[in-house]
C-alpha cells in the first residue's frame, strides 16, 4: 500500500483546513442552487429549507439572506422577511437590492409609514418604473393623494401602457378633487384599452363631479354598453338621470344596479329618495336601512331613513337616524331641522327647540362665511 507521509502537525492541520473549506463551498453552492431551483418551481418550503442550510454554511451572505427572505415572503411571512432584509442591511447598508425588497415586503405587509422613506430613496436613486410606481401606491394607501399622483404619473412616463397605474393614477386625482387630471389619465386607459368600462364608470363620475352631465351619460352609456353588469355602471347613471329630474330612468337604473349588487349603498339611498319623491316612505326605509346597514357612516342614508319615518309617522323610530347623521356632520343643518320636528312630534317641545335653534345658528354661520367670501372676492 502507497503511503503518503505528514511532514509535521502544522501542514497536516492546514491540509484539513482547506479540504473543510472546500467542501463548505461545495456544499454553499449546492445549497444555493437548490434554494433556487425550489423557487422557480414554485417549491417555497423547499427553498426555505434550502437557503437555511446556506445561511449556517456562510451567515454573513447577503445574498443567501435575500434569496431566503424571498422564499418566507411568497410564503407570506413577511415579519420574518422583513428581519432578514434588515439583518443584511446592517451588513450592508447601502444594498439597493435589499433596500428594495424590504421596501416591497413593508408595502405587502401593510406597512406603509415604513415604505414610504425607502421608496423615496429609491425613486431618487434609480427612477425606475417600480420605485415610481410602488411609492405612488404607498402615498395613495397613506390618503397623500396629489403626491401619489404625482409619483404615478413619473412611473406612467416610464411605462405608457400599464394600464394598473394609469387607474391607480386616475383613482388618485379623484380622491385628491383634480377632475381634469382625472380625465386625463382615464382618457389614457381608453386609448390603450377602448372598451374599459371601469375607465368609462371612473370618467364618467369626474365629469359628474364637474357637472358636466351630458358628457358623464356618455361615458356611463359607454360603460353600459361594455359591460352592463360592471359595478357602478347603472349607478353612476342613474344619478345623472336623477339631477336631470328624469325620476323614472333614474329609479330604472337604481333597480339595475341592485339586481347585480344588492347592497349597493347608493343605489339603495338614491332609490329610497326616488320612493319618498313618488310618495312610498314605507320602501323607501327599506332601501335607506339597507344603504345605512352598507356604510352605517352614510350620513344621507341616515337622513333619509328618518324622513322616511317620519312620513311613516314614527317619530320614536325617526330619532336615532337623525342623530346618528348629525354625529356625522354636526353641521347637518336639515338633520337638526328634521330631529327637531320628531321631538316635537313627540312632545318634547324643549328638546325641540334646541334642535331648532342649532340649525338657524348654523345658517347663520354658513350665510355670514359666504358674505365673508364674496366681500373678499373670493369664488364661494
Amino acid at each position: 500500500m502507497r503511503q503518503f507521509p505528514f511532514r509535521g502537525t502544522a501542514q497536516f492541520a492546514a491540509c484539513l483546513l482547506c479540504f473543510t473549506f472546500l467542501s463548505s463551498g461545495q456544499d454553499l453552492q449546492s445549497w444555493l442552487v437548490q434554494g433556487s431551483r425550489a423557487l422557480q418551481a414554485g417549491d417555497n418550503a423547499g427553498a426555505e429549507a434550502a437557503f437555511r442550510r446556506a445561511l449556517a454554511v456562510d451567515p454573513g451572505s447577503i445574498e443567501v439572506l435575500n434569496d431566503l427572505a424571498i422564499a418566507l415572503a411568497r410564503q407570506n411571512k413577511q415579519p420574518e422577511a422583513i428581519d432578514l432584509y434588515r439583518r443584511a442591511l446592517r451588513i450592508q447598508p447601502a444594498d439597493p437590492t435589499t433596500r428594495k425588497n424590504l421596501a416591497i415586503a413593508y408595502f405587502r405587509s401593510q406597512n406603509y409609514a415604513d415604505a414610504w422613506p425607502l421608496l423615496q430613496e429609491l425613486s431618487a436613486e434609480f427612477g425606475d418604473f417600480q420605485s415610481f410606481d410602488l411609492a405612488g401606491l404607498t402615498l395613495f394607501a397613506l390618503d397623500r393623494y396629489r403626491e401619489a399622483a404625482t409619483y404615478l404619473e413619473r412611473a406612467n412616463k416610464l411605462n405608457p401602457a400599464d394600464l394598473a397605474t394609469l387607474d391607480m393614477l386616475g383613482k388618485a386625482y379623484m380622491r385628491a378633487g383634480n377632475y381634469k387630471g382625472a380625465t386625463s389619465a382615464f382618457a389614457r386607459i381608453m386609448s390603450v384599452n377602448p372598451n374599459s368600462p371601469e375607465a368609462h364608470v371612473m370618467m364618467g363620475m369626474a365629469y359628474d363631479k364637474m357637472s358636466r352631465d351630458s358628457e358623464a351619460r356618455i361615458e356611463f352609456e359607454a360603460a353600459r354598453k361594455a359591460d352592463p353588469r360592471f359595478p357602478g355602471v347603472h349607478s353612476g347613471l342613474g344619478q345623472v338621470y336623477w339631477k336631470e329630474g328624469k325620476v323614472e330612468l333614474a329609479a330604472s337604473e337604481f333597480r339595475a344596479e341592485l339586481k347585480s349588487y344588492p347592497n349597493d349603498p347608493v343605489s339603495n339611498c338614491l332609490l329610497g329618495e326616488v320612493l319618498l319623491k313618488q310618495n312610498d316612505p314605507a320602501s323607501a326605509a327599506s332601501h335607506f336601512r339597507a344603504a345605512a346597514a352598507a356604510n352605517p357612516d352614510y350620513k344621507e342614508a341616515q337622513f333619509g331613513w328618518g324622513k322616511a319615518e317620519l312620513a311613516l309617522n314614527r317619530p320614536q323610530q325617526a330619532i336615532t337616524p337623525f342623530q346618528h347623521a348629525i354625529a356625522l356632520d354636526p353641521n347637518y343643518v336639515q338633520a337638526h331641522y328634521a330631529l327637531g320636528t320628531a321631538l316635537k312630534k313627540l312632545g318634547r317641545a324643549k328638546d325641540a327647540s334646541r334642535e331648532f335653534v342649532a340649525a338657524e345658528q348654523i345658517q347663520a354661520k354658513q350665510r355670514a362665511a359666504y358674505t365673508k367670501k364674496l366681500d373678499s372676492g373670493e369664488r364661494p
